[in-house]
């Protein structure tokens, strides 16, 4: 499975990355009622920080901003999705025992890991420009004060009386 398919999956909810229930089912190749009904089998093995269920508002919003499924759209409204954090994905790999959800798997994971060294990456660079910046602001900001002397020592000049010899 492709990690990219996988990473276009990934949502931000609560300031946590999750998977929602409909995209995992998908990629698990089983319906989402089946998914959600193997972890109410198993609700100890999900606290609140593993899994959690958006709250209509959480929905509204996300649905808006994603493109719609067909899985989507049968959806019943009155159910709101179920979000999956890193560790909720852990622990349902623990119930989910196909080859196919073994698979599925191993590139969520992997999706997971290529993020974080993702942001981890970008968080370095922020660091390195943020450097940069205050070095070049610094450098800058005295070629604009010989700029700003420069431009006032010409006016000055203009006030002077001329010197040399004079056009009849």
């Amino acid at each position: 499975m492709e990690i990219t398919l996988v990473q276009t999956r990934i949502y931000e909810v609560r300031g946590q990355k999750v998977m929602l229930d409909f995209d995992l089912a998908e990629l698990y190749e089983v319906l989402t009622k089946n998914l959600n009904l193997a972890v109410k089998r198993n609700s100890k093995r999900f606290p609140e920080d593993f899994m959690f269920q958006l709250t209509t508002e959480e929905w509204q919003t996300m649905s808006s901003q994603i493109v719609t499924t067909s899985e989507q759209t049968k959806r019943n409204i009155t159910n709101t999705p179920y979000a999956f954090t890193e560790q909720g994905l852990v622990m349902l790999s623990g119930i989910l025992n196909s080859d196919v959800a073994i698979n599925v798997n191993i590139s969520i994971m992997r999706a997971f890991v290529m993020m974080r060294q993702y942001a981890l990456n970008y968080q370095d660079l922020a660091t390195k420009i943020s450097a940069l910046e205050q070095n070049y602001n610094k450098q800058f900001a005295d070629v604009y004060e010989a700029l700003d002397y420069l431009t006032n020592e010409k006016a000055i000049e203009d006030n002077r009386p001329a010197i040399g010899f004079l056009k009849e």
